[in-house]
């Protein structure tokens, strides 16, 4: 990202205007970029298509991978791009998903680490989840092969290690899968 981009204010219009506006948030009217390693994009896209598979037997709502959600009401034109997402039938206007940003809360939302991801800004953007009113975060820790669970309602996140066993809990209600089987299976061997 160049100087002059840092000192324009983006809007949301913007970003779907973009030809490279997939790869990018908007926070604070300043692009910030979405960098996956291969492995957490394994990671991202095995969770996406376990969950994806889970509702295709039951049909609750849909699975998206990398979508653009406008939905903060303390900061209209922030967009977020979890990783994964889950919106629960009977949220989005006439059951159809639209071309531009997500007006509604996710119900799930999960962040797939990355090597650039601080602390901090993954901190950040579970906060800001939470506080849009996500019922459910997923913090998905491909090098430590652990999951943190975060809920609006707990003030502490639950840790998930790799012999664990993680659920939708009542936002996917019947979905579990073990947390070792999210992540690529050369990784889960122990010399």
């Amino acid at each position: 990202m160049s100087i002059a981009d840092l000192k324009t204010r983006h809007t949301p219009e913007d970003l779907l205007s973009m030809p490279d506006g997939g790869g990018y948030e908007l926070v604070d009217g300043q692009l910030v970029e979405k960098n996956m390693s291969t492995k957490s994009s394994w990671v991202a896209t095995n969770l996406s298509h376990r969950i994806q598979s889970f509702l295709n037997e039951r049909p609750l709502g849909w699975a998206l991978t990398e979508a653009s959600y406008q939905c903060f009401a303390d900061d209209p034109g922030k967009v977020r791009r979890p990783d994964v997402s889950f919106i629960g039938h009977g949220k989005l206007p006439d059951e159809e998903l639209s071309d531009g940003h997500c007006p509604v809360v996710p119900d799930l939302a999960a962040e797939v680490i990355s090597p650039n991801d601080t602390q901090f800004d993954v901190s950040a953007k579970v906060e800001e989840y939470l506080a849009a009113g996500v019922s459910l975060v997923w913090v998905v820790n491909p090098n430590t092969q652990t999951v943190q669970v975060y809920r609006r309602e707990q003030s502490e996140a639950k840790y998930l290690h790799e012999n664990d066993e993680l659920t939708g809990e009542d936002v996917l209600p019947g979905f579990r899968c073990q947390v070792r089987d999210i992540f690529p299976p050369q990784a889960n061997t122990k010399d």
